[in-house]
């Protein structure tokens, strides 16, 4: 049922896509969670670099307009790619009754495996600031203290998804699929977009 879906296969397959094998990283499983896995992941790579392009003080304003633009764009599918692992998770559960008393979880595996991203990122370019040679000492030492910060978050979040799917599977604990309504990319929520400046701005009408 959830056999293949584990904390540690989704930080493999999260760190293979950060520093892939020489003969490069092997594609998602064509499972529809595994690609919705791979699906988050990828945007919020894109998502860190994008960021990073955005604090630039070297560009003109019009270039930081569009990476902000590019990072909604991007928070947009990564939040659809969290709803869609979510659904893949509750599909493959759906025979699982849950037992009286089961507890709801109000974080979600999808939500747990966005986070799990996210760190793989921090550890990734933490790991990364520590190796510097070019860095003063204490700057990598620092980054050294961050880094086993990081990988002790990560480890304790790791068990707490297995707990949570391994409940699931069990019927001791169940989740819900949590739409986010992002409004920022639909021009009919936005005030900036849909009214007068006036109304936009919470003046009086």
């Amino acid at each position: 049922m959830l056999a293949d879906l584990t904390a540690a296969s989704v930080i493999r397959l999260h760190d293979r896509v950060l520093d892939p094998p020489p003969s490069g990283a092997p594609p998602a499983p064509a499972d529809t969670a595994w690609h919705a896995i791979a699906t988050n992941h990828r945007c919020n790579c894109l998502l860190w670099d994008e960021e990073d392009r955005a604090r630039r003080r070297d560009v003109p304003p019009a270039t930081i307009a569009q990476s902000k633009r590019l990072i909604d764009q991007y928070n947009q599918q990564r939040n659809d790619a969290v709803e869609a692992m979510d659904e893949a998770v509750l599909a493959r559960l759906v025979r699982v009754q849950p037992q009286p008393g089961a507890r709801l979880s109000s974080e979600t595996a999808g939500a747990m495996i966005d986070r799990l991203s996210i760190l793989a990122l921090k550890i990734f370019h933490m790991r990364a600031q520590s190796l510097r040679t070019d860095a003063s000492r204490a700057h990598v030492e620092a980054c050294r203290f961050k880094l086993t910060r990081l990988l002790t978050q990560r480890a304790d979040l790791a068990f707490c998804l297995d707990q949570l799917l391994a409940e699931a599977a069990d019927g001791r604990a169940y989740f819900k699929v949590y739409r986010q309504f992002k409004m920022y990319n639909d021009p009919a929520l936005t005030p900036y977009l849909y009214g007068p400046p006036d109304r936009a701005a919470g003046a009086a009408p």
